[in-house]
């Protein structure tokens, strides 16, 4: 390796630098004499010694080095920090413009705003910071204090998952519960609150898709399956003016927050606590009727690559089953938020499950997150989100 002008401990690569990924993993690094503790900001040499870059260490991580800069000029300190937070809300709040449509969205999504490890969202007067590695995590006081000179005034609430705490070698103390907050978008109010088994009972990633399937409801039954917290069933009533909303999960807590958030609509939104596949069986087999509009927005199927597959076999017969329930001509949104199903992988089960369920899909559109949740092109890993609408016959 050769002398550094910064004086951040060394690591050196197994291999050539030929990436501009911010991950490398573990497999790829040679072990360090003196291993520096985990989040430390460390300067990054290829094996040929070319400097590669700068970024977070954790040699208890898979991913072992997160690069974030590889301008050896530039440091990674609190300027650094200020400048990367104050840019990610720059885009929020002068380009996409989204004060003026919402008061809840994703103010720094990870990798897509070069800061891998880091998730911040917005829900009206509340921050919710979710780190990802040991790294952010050490950088959390700095972090916190550069958002609140952009959104002054804000209870935050920072917290790591505990699966994240033990592969990424941290201990994050879980923060006392904030208090709940109502939240807006396109005139539509939600109850938010972080910190509690659904982290906040809503996805504002879904936004933009809501409002879009909104366009299709006017006069229709709409049937909103995994229905979460109700976004998809309370957007079809109040901006679709739909005739009929029927919303389907298995989570009697969730529904408890979809019924409430139903209620400060002034809407009529009937709520059923079932498992999706034992409640479709009746319209597959004619005892029910069919509907206009079906969504089907279920959770994560799966973190682990080893069980892609078995994922996509239960994406699989989710979607055959609720196919069965769409009128001929009806609209068919459905939707993964698996990160490592690829929307290719995604559009091939759709395909296999009109074949089952003897249906046509013609596709209207393949849709994603807001733009909220930007992915830089050399991270796919951001794209997490797919959303497919479709006309069904």
């Amino acid at each position: 390796m050769k002398p550094s002008a910064s004086s951040n401990p060394q690591v050196q690569l197994k291999i050539e630098r030929r990436s501009n990924h911010p991950w490398i993993f573990q497999k790829m690094v040679e072990k360090p004499a003196e291993r520096p503790k985990p989040g430390s900001v460390v300067d990054i040499y290829d094996r040929d010694g070319t400097f590669a870059g700068r970024g977070f260490y954790n040699g208890h991580s898979r991913i072992a080095l997160r690069v974030l800069t590889q301008d050896p000029d530039e440091a990674v300190d609190a300027a650094f920090f200020e400048r990367k937070i104050a840019q990610a809300v720059q885009l929020r709040r002068e380009r996409l413009k989204l004060d003026a449509v919402t008061d809840a969205y994703r103010v720094i999504h990870s990798e897509g705003d070069g800061l891998s490890g880091l998730v911040v969202d917005r829900f009206a007067d509340t921050l919710v910071i979710e780190f990802f590695s040991a790294g952010m995590f050490r950088q959390r006081d700095l972090i916190r204090r550069c958002l609140l000179e952009h959104f002054p005034d804000s209870q935050v609430y920072a917290f790591a998952e505990d699966h994240v705490q033990k592969q990424e070698s941290f201990d994050c103390s879980t923060p006392p519960t904030p208090r709940p907050t109502v939240i807006q978008e396109h005139g539509v109010k939600f109850h938010a609150a972080p910190g509690t088994k659904h982290k906040t009972g809503f996805f504002a990633d879904q936004r933009d898709n809501r409002l879009a399937l909104a366009g299709f409801c006017q006069d229709k039954r709409v049937l909103d399956l995994c229905c979460n917290s109700g976004g998809f069933a309370i957007y079809a009533k109040t901006i679709g003016g739909a005739s009929d909303v029927v919303g389907v999960d298995l989570d009697e807590e969730i529904l408890e927050v979809a019924e409430s958030n139903a209620r400060l609509n002034k809407v009529k939104v009937r709520f059923v606590q079932a498992d999706i596949f034992h409640w479709l069986r009746d319209i597959a087999n004619g005892r029910a009727e069919k509907f206009d509009v079906v969504v089907l927005d279920p959770a994560k199927m799966t973190r682990d690559r080893d069980q892609v597959i078995p994922a996509l076999k239960k994406y699989l017969d989710m979607n055959k089953l609720a196919l069965s329930a769409v009128k001929p001509g009806g609209i068919f949104v459905t939707c993964s938020c698996t990160g490592l199903v690829s929307e290719e992988q995604f559009l091939d089960m759709l395909r296999r499950a009109a074949f089952y369920a003897n249906r046509t899909v013609q596709v209207l559109k393949v849709s994603g997150a807001g733009p909220d949740h930007p992915w830089q092109a050399h991270v796919p890993e951001s794209r997490y989100l797919k959303a497919v609408f479709c006309r069904v016959d």
